[in-house]
């Protein structure tokens, strides 16, 4: 997974709220095209926490025929750990590869809590899992010396962007247990990730601008230091600035771009928003800028 930027695809919804499942197959099949590293379906990008039962399965299911065996599909779970064992046991009939355990729902935990936590989960799937240490999630190097030791647990995607802690955490993992970037727009931070031995990272640029995301990624591991500066500069950072305007924007951006590159993804579900005329205004200078950088145009249709 580290070969490529890995996609976490938005969720389709019509106008009305409801899951539009033929155009999300559609805007998948274009996702999976640009040949990311892994799509990860269901996840924060593609608003888990908004999806009933009923709807994480058909979503989890169109990624897993849209990809069809040419990339790892890696599904979101969440919430306390019977409700994820509910969602791992679907993903699993679906076809998912694996399973991105995102951070439980409300309540602070002790330590001990967070690896009993995937262990119960561990225990009632068999695919692999990936934990997300984010908000209230944050493990100490012990407990990722004790997760990895679950058999099925392969990795930690992280999005505290505490490098120290970081460095702490790959040190007390075995050789082989796999560690991904997850702050938000990662492209920010994926240098210094790299420098603790975290190469691998996520992408929401991708969901839009997959041209502009692979650009990033092959700039950055060939070493082209130039071209990553530029688009830093140039784009990432008033995107990551625009972001921090709003609650939520993380996504809301996000879809708000695709929508204005003719991808058929739909509003964001509340309680997220979608940004307002002046924020969209701004937007679409940002997205035009970046498809400048990279000599793309802004009509990218599923």
């Amino acid at each position: 997974m580290a070969g490529g930027v890995l996609s976490f695809p938005l969720t389709s919804f019509r106008e009305d709220g409801g899951l539009d499942l033929e155009s999300y197959r559609a805007y998948l099949t274009a996702q999976v095209a640009t040949a990311p590293g892994a799509v990860f379906p269901a996840c924060g990008t593609g608003e888990f926490s908004a999806l009933d039962e009923d709807e994480y399965r058909a979503v989890v299911r169109a990624a897993v025929e849209v990809a069809d065996g040419r990339l790892p599909v890696v599904a979101g779970i969440g919430y306390g750990w019977a409700q994820a064992l509910r969602f791992a046991r679907i993903a699993e009939e679906a076809g998912a590869d694996a399973l991105l355990v995102m951070p439980h729902y409300l309540v602070a935990a002790p330590q001990d809590g967070l690896v009993e936590q995937l262990s119960r989960i561990a225990a009632g799937t068999r695919l692999p899992l990936i934990a997300y240490q984010r908000g209230q999630v944050t493990f100490t190097a012990e407990s990722a010396r004790r997760i990895a030791e679950i058999p099925t647990v392969v990795g930690l995607k992280d999005g505290h962007s505490d490098l120290d802690r970081l460095q702490r955490l790959t040190l007390a993992a075995p050789d082989g247990f796999l560690f991904f970037n997850g702050a938000a727009t990662a492209e920010i931070q994926a240098r210094a990730y790299a420098t603790v031995g975290v190469p691998a990272y996520s992408s929401a640029v991708h969901a839009f601008a997959p041209e502009i995301a692979d650009a990033f990624f092959t700039a950055l591991r060939d070493g082209e230091d130039a071209v990553t500066q530029k688009l830093l500069r140039d784009f990432y950072v008033p995107l990551v600035e625009l972001r921090d305007r709003v609650p939520g924007y993380a996504v809301s951006l996000v879809k708000a771009a695709a929508r204005l590159r003719g991808l058929p993804v739909g509003p964001v579900r509340a309680p997220l928003v979608d940004p307002g005329p002046a924020d969209l205004a701004d937007l679409e200078k940002i997205l035009d800028a970046g498809l400048d950088l990279v000599g793309a145009t802004r009509r990218r249709t599923a």
